[in-house]
């Protein structure tokens, strides 16, 4: 079925075949014939590229749909590759040598790491970072995370320095299929603007290799803010896409460059990425944005681009976290986070507290009272933290990558909207 879009493209084609027919009578046969063939050319190649872009993405989801799994599949750890700035990529096989599903630029993988020290897998999940044009391995791209700035004491990131420290080459770890609801659409040839926050990088280098390797022509801008060189990682890489490719603009950003760093030559802004700066850059604000960064980051962009007069609908985040920007709740679930003191009761766990608003979510409640619940994206897309409902509704504050089944809630995105009895 062709989409909406190529059936404007249709319209468009159809308009440019009537403006040559008026410059027949207007400038003659032989003037307006050629104006008409050079034309009836420049349509017939926008319609095919566009028809191609469609016929592509649907193949990509037919073979998702055939070749993917449910549950875990194990995949051992083929090359372990430093990128910089604590960042380490891995490159995965399946170790039943079967074929890999693609996936959609933008989504992730959710790992089950069963770390020496846990009675329970530790679930977390990691965009992937490599073309899903891909067929020969997955690859994830993870930064080691240390303790929070405000808090030296804490421990440090429990998954990624496990990834790091802990597996190496012929390591065999627990993945479950390609998901998520943020990523791009091949079919489409609105121009889009990418951006990547630190690690935020890797769904966008997804997108980017994907428009590339497809062939499309949308116009793209990558803007890659970083704090320095050191932290600029695949940027051998991104400047390469950049030079084969006239529809691709490439920014990288420096908010505080090193000694001997210099503008113009080893990058191209000595600033953070924001609104202002896109301003200055950009033509206009008609694309559709996707961005994956740091909280501070996401959240400056997203408010800016709203004040700059650009629909929610055209940006896109994701968020791995707790949830680095919220959507916006309806106002049922906004009323239902504000209200206090629903009963929840744990009934496994035998405990029961009283709903009063200091948390953000039922999984947040649960971990601060000694409930153990599974997690993993807290950002309502991977479903780990699916939890039976026995009596008693919820509310969701944030939009839901996919509703669970009837009788149960993704207990890191939604509150208690009566009292709430749960199956943990």
């Amino acid at each position: 079925m062709i989409g909406a879009e190529t059936i404007q493209v249709v319209g468009g084609v159809i308009i440019l075949i009537a403006f040559a027919q008026v410059a027949v009578l207007l400038y003659g046969t032989w003037r307006g014939s050629a104006l008409a063939r050079v034309q009836q050319g420049l349509a017939n190649d926008f319609l095919q590229r566009r028809v191609e872009a469609e016929t592509l993405s649907r193949e990509i989801e037919r073979a998702k749909t055939s070749a993917t799994w449910s549950g875990i599949r194990k995949f051992r750890i083929n090359e372990k590759v430093l990128e910089g700035g604590d960042i380490c990529s891995f490159y995965l096989v399946p170790h039943d040598g079967k074929a890999l599903p693609p996936f959609l630029p933008g989504q992730y993988l959710t790992f089950n790491l069963r770390l020496p020290d846990r009675e329970k897998p530790l679930v977390r999940c990691y965009s992937l970072s490599d073309s899903p044009f891909q067929t020969d391995y997955y690859r994830v791209s993870i930064k080691r995370l240390g303790p929070p700035p405000r808090e030296p004491d804490a421990p440090p990131g429990l998954s990624s320095n496990y990834f790091h420290t802990e597996l190496n080459a012929g390591d065999i770890v627990d993945v479950k299929a390609p998901s998520g609801n943020f990523f791009l659409d091949l079919s489409k040839h609105r121009p889009v603007i990418l951006i990547g926050g630190g690690v935020g990088l890797t769904p966008m280098v997804s997108m980017l290799m994907a428009i590339c390797e497809s062939g499309s022509q949308r116009e793209v801008w990558f803007f890659y803010g970083v704090r320095d060189g050191d932290e600029c990682v695949m940027k051998e890489k991104l400047e390469a896409l950049e030079a084969e490719h006239e529809n691709v603009h490439l920014r990288l950003c420096y908010s505080k460059p090193a000694d001997g760093e210099v503008e113009g030559e080893d990058f191209h802004h000595a600033a953070r990425v924001s609104v202002d700066l896109f301003k200055e850059v950009l033509p206009s604000n008609n694309y559709e944005y996707y961005m994956c960064g740091p909280p501070p980051m996401m959240t400056s962009l997203t408010t800016d681009l709203r004040a700059w007069g650009v629909p929610d609908g055209d940006v896109n985040l994701e968020a791995f976290g707790p949830a680095s920007v919220k959507k916006k709740a309806p106002a049922e679930a906004q009323a239902a986070e504000a209200s206090t003191g629903h009963v929840v009761t744990f009934a496994r766990s035998n405990k029961k507290l009283t709903w009063d608003g200091s948390h953000d979510s039922i999984l947040e409640l649960a971990e601060a009272n000694g409930v153990e619940l599974d997690s993993g994206c807290r950002a309502g897309s991977c479903g780990t933290c699916i939890t039976a409902v026995k009596t008693g509704e919820v509310s969701y504050v944030e939009e839901p990558g996919s509703l669970p089944e009837q009788g149960s809630c993704l207990a890191c995105i939604s509150v208690p909207k009566t009292d709430l009895a749960l199956d943990a």
